[in-house]
């Protein structure tokens, strides 16, 4: 193994697709060790996956570390925000675990919005107006097509709790994926109990929330992974709180993800509540605020439409008539759960170079629409927008984020922002640090910095004015398909 100047920490990432985990030197930052192992999620109408298979893809990434993840001192786990993990009185899973691309409970959503009172007042309590993505909603659906499982259930966790409780042995979350379920208040940062009555969850079923630089447990015996009894387990948080963390990321600063999904986001200090339901009210991992756009299809979608047409990904051609909607899987900005693909303005001399760059623009297309929302009116506007995610290292994601933003854009040279954010959080356990103070001194956000060129407004109108005259075909719900 390396030299390390200081402890070790391990950050761990368990996504939609796999579970990695990085040995970090808390001193440097340098990456020492690192590991992945996948998991498989279910296709059709729902997206589920077993718990216990992030639990396995975590002890072969860990174990892919070899000796160094045995001398880490603490550890920490990112995940996936707003899947729905149910536990049984011994622990293990009631059902696979519905994930945050799992819509179909649109319906418990509407429901919920309009029982409560409409969005404003979801947006004033929770901080955010629930879509089918969030976790409420699901337990809802739960409860309504599955009562027999929901009876069952005797604990309630969101993915990064179940790995952090496997670890420790007690049930934990932090304020960053809480603020995620739609049952966590975002007023008195606490669990919000009228409504949690009406969707039939017992508050004692849910974890309780560790503090922003609180220990939340120590690795307890029998988990055959590399780790020493009593090694610190940091609280963990959702993957933007986590990949927020990862930059060190300072207020107003804007960041665009391209991942499965996409998302556009900015550390505030000010408690968001966006009626509209565009941007979601999160909590960071730290004590301020994650304002946070989402959109269900990004990377995976485009890489579909490449492979439609039997393209390299990076085989794009300009093309300013041919509008392309990739909404695969419904979508979450625009709020259309049960939207599919659209596609408008295909001529006889339109090629599939072009219909592959229209896929880009239509992705992108809904994250910038997000973006001003999500910023504070204080923002400087010519700040470079980072841009992270497995799409970031792509030229055509870079040139069509650069040519529809208008905006400098910086790409951070750190890669698995989600995992190395888990690991700052972990080396805090130890210095006392803040998390991103860690990540600042480890000069995680550091990248190339491509200049800002005129921002293409034509294909920006075009494509909103598609959208907009399209809207009641991808408005229809699946009953009435």
């Amino acid at each position: 193994m390396s030299a390390a100047e200081g402890p070790l920490v391990v950050g761990v990432d368990t996504s939609t697709q796999s579970t990695k985990a990085l040995v970090v030197d808390a001193a440097t930052g340098q990456v020492v060790a690192s590991g992945q192992a996948p998991h498989t999620v279910s296709s059709g109408a729902g997206r589920e996956s077993d718990p216990r298979q992030w639990w396995e893809a975590l002890r072969e990434a860990l174990h892919q570390c070899g000796d160094a993840a045995r001398e880490a001192a603490a550890v920490s786990v990112g995940g996936q925000q707003h899947g729905l993990v149910t536990l049984d009185a011994q622990g293990d899973p009631v059902r696979p675990a519905l994930l945050w691309n799992d819509v179909r409970s649109a319906p418990q959503a509407r429901r919920l919005i309009d029982e409560l009172g409409g969005p404003r007042t979801w947006a004033e309590r929770t901080g955010s107006v629930p879509s089918a993505s969030f976790t409420v909603t699901k337990w809802a659906w739960l409860a309504e097509h599955e009562p027999e499982a929901a009876r069952a259930v005797k604990a309630v966790r969101l993915p990064h709790d179940y790995l952090t409780e496997r670890l420790t042995g007690e049930g934990t979350t932090d304020r960053g994926d809480a603020s995620g379920t739609g049952w966590w208040a975002s007023g008195t940062e606490s669990y919000d109990e009228d409504i949690l009555a009406r969707v039939g969850l017992d508050p004692v079923l849910l974890p309780r929330t560790v503090r922003p630089g609180e220990v939340a447990g120590t690795v307890r015996d029998g988990h055959d992974l590399p780790f020493s009894k009593g090694t610190l387990v940091a609280a963990g948080t959702g993957d933007n709180a986590a990949a927020a963390l990862g930059l060190g990321l300072r207020p107003g600063v804007p960041v665009m993800s391209l991942g499965t999904s996409g998302t556009v986001y900015a550390v505030s200090r000010h408690r968001p509540a966006d009626p509209t339901g565009t941007v979601a009210g999160f909590a960071d991992a730290r004590g301020d605020w994650l304002p946070l756009a989402c959109t269900l299809n990004c990377t995976l979608a485009v890489d579909r439409v490449a492979a439609l047409l039997n393209l390299d990904r990076e085989a794009v051609e300009p093309g300013n008539e041919v509008t392309l909607l990739p909404y695969l899987d419904g979508e979450r900005t625009p709020n259309l759960p049960h939207a599919s693909g659209l596609l408008h303005g295909l001529r006889h001399d339109t090629t599939a170079g072009q219909l592959l760059q229209a896929a880009y623009d239509g992705a992108v297309h809904s994250l910038l629409g997000a973006l001003d929302l999500v910023l504070d009116s204080d923002a400087d506007t010519s700040a470079p927008l980072l841009l992270i995610g497995g799409g970031a290292r792509g030229s055509a994601w870079q040139q069509t984020v650069r040519r529809l933003s208008g905006r400098p854009v910086q790409i951070p040279e750190a890669k698995e922002l989600v995992a190395l954010g888990a690991a700052a959080q972990a080396a805090g356990l130890l210095t006392g640090e803040d998390a991103a103070a860690v990540a600042r001194r480890w000069n995680t956000a550091a990248g190339p910095v491509l200049d800002a060129v005129e921002r293409d407004e034509a294909a920006l109108t075009r494509i909103s004015g598609v959208l907009s005259d399209a809207a009641p075909l991808l408005e229809r719900t699946a009953e009435t398909r």
